[in-house]
């Protein structure tokens, strides 16, 4: 089986902040010059690096806004996040915890420190991901996985190595809860210092990993440091990390959708006139209603 080779290793790019609540570093599409395709499914990522925030009697957060043609996954790692959408779905998340919604034909949501969280302050760090939908599911019914870290599949790794969590796709035959439209694996290795851990993905999925804590190597050669991110080559299916310390490794690797993108704000979409289409709907509230 051929190995996969780090293409190139990016460092944080510079943060910026989502609402008053997110202080991120947007690896995609902005870290990774070629846009959104490169790696297709995932559309963006914006990653809020461990950062402290004092506490406070206002929640944190982002304010109602819209979506429509994709998925949100945030992942977290340190903190809280509290989420309310246009569906129904309300749910709070801590650390390990995931929070998938599915915006599909259009939902309006809000999502914020949680209120507990926000009067204690605190270290915060979250991953958000947009995955994209194929045009023949951009138009369901939004949906919501509230996925609690007790619910995910934990593979015990050898020699003490540690264990890599799955939230979505599968590892060594145990699959995640997240219902996915595409093939899509997400999973948090969680590796001792000197502990190894090998994936195998199809040649043609894109693939990256995040370094959330700690310090790796890949394949025994490259070195990704804390809050950087190696991007893959689609040049070969296995490849190895190694903990030079205790650490936590997000890995995405997914089948590309292969359809034109157009993108504008919180929509994305096949066609412009899909985006102006959506605009409109927004405007004339058919995405329901939230306070």
């Amino acid at each position: 089986m051929k190995t996969r080779q780090i293409e190139r290793v990016l460092t944080p790019p510079a943060p910026h902040m989502v609402g008053d609540g997110f202080r991120v570093h947007q690896y995609i599409p902005s870290g990774i010059q070629e846009g959104f395709e490169r790696m297709d499914p995932f559309i963006m990522m914006d990653y809020n690096s461990k950062f402290y925030f004092p506490p406070t009697d206002q929640p944190r957060g982002v304010d109602v806004h819209p979506h429509r043609g994709f998925e949100t996954v945030t992942i977290a790692y340190k903190g809280s996040v509290a989420h309310h959408d246009s569906s129904g779905n309300s749910g709070i998340i801590g650390e390990g915890d995931v929070q998938w919604m599915t915006a599909a034909s259009g939902i309006l949501h809000k999502e914020y420190h949680e209120e507990q969280f926000s009067k204690a302050g605190g270290y915060f760090q979250m991953v958000q991901l947009w995955v994209n939908l194929p045009a023949k599911d951009k138009m369901s019914a939004p949906k919501y996985q509230g996925i609690t870290n007790a619910e995910m599949k934990k593979v015990q790794l050898p020699d003490n190595a540690g264990i890599v969590e799955v939230i979505a796709g599968e590892y060594k035959g145990e699959k995640g809860p997240a219902f996915t439209f595409t093939p899509v694996h997400m999973l948090n290795a969680k590796l001792n210092k000197g502990g190894k851990a090998t994936f195998n993905f199809p040649q043609n999925y894109n693939t990256t990993v995040l370094v959330i804590e700690g310090n790796i190597k890949v394949n025994n050669q490259e070195e990704i440091k804390t809050d950087s991110l190696g991007l893959f080559a689609n040049d070969g299916e296995e490849f190895t990390i190694e903990a030079t310390d205790d650490a936590i490794v997000l890995i995405l690797s997914g089948e590309p959708i292969n359809e034109p993108i157009a993108a504008q704000g919180p929509f994305v979409m096949n066609t412009r006139s899909e985006i102006v289409q959506a605009i409109s709907d927004f405007n004339m509230g058919k995405f329901g209603y939230l306070e």
